[in-house]
């Protein structure tokens, strides 16, 4: 008992550890900031600069690596599933701490959860998508899961360039196509 007691009490203190590293460095860090401050500019993040945030962490304070963080949470039952991967962990951690999210959720589950409530609503009105369509956007919700972002120029990359990248991206939605980029960026 009093070894689960000490083991909680160390999770706690390696959450508050990391909650005070993310506050020392949103001012240093673009990414950190954007989380912060600018909610309306979290579109923007890239894959880059969580990389960024990353690499900083792991020079500066390598206790606080995303994973092990994510364990301590696990240790108060404060979390809701797992991580993919760091960088995944990593993002799911900052949108807790700056109380994006409720409850500590693996970032791809929250993309999976957005993404589906964002073409439910898109097909409650006379829009609906054929299954090619659905496809390419379910090639862009995975996209934006691992890389938390996307631009026109992601489409010259796998798994767009091997179905038609962009070219075809505009064949299936037209003028709709930046919109539904922007639009799923922002979900």
């Amino acid at each position: 008992m009093g070894w689960d007691k000490q083991s909680k009490e160390n999770a706690g203190e390696l959450v508050k550890e990391f909650s005070q590293w993310l506050q020392e460095n949103k001012d240093e860090i673009t990414a950190l900031e954007i989380f912060s401050d600018q909610p309306f500019r979290r579109r923007e993040l890239t894959y880059k600069m969580i990389r960024e945030v990353l690499e900083k962490l792991k020079l500066e304070k390598p206790a606080l690596a995303p994973l092990r963080v994510w364990n301590a949470y696990e240790q108060l039952n404060n979390t809701n599933g797992s991580p993919k991967n760091e960088l995944i962990a990593l993002v799911s951690l900052i949108r807790s701490v700056t109380g994006i999210d409720k409850q500590l959720t693996p970032y791809d589950k929250t993309v999976d959860k957005n993404f589906q409530d964002w073409v439910f609503n898109k097909q409650a009105g006379a829009l609906k998508f054929t299954e090619e369509q659905m496809h390419w956007l379910r090639m862009i919700k995975e996209y934006v899961s691992s890389s938390f972002h996307i631009e026109k120029d992601d489409f010259e990359l796998s798994p767009f360039n091997a179905q038609g990248g962009l070219g075809k991206m505009w064949q299936l939605f037209g003028d709709k196509s930046e919109e539904i980029i922007t639009e799923l960026n922002e979900t």
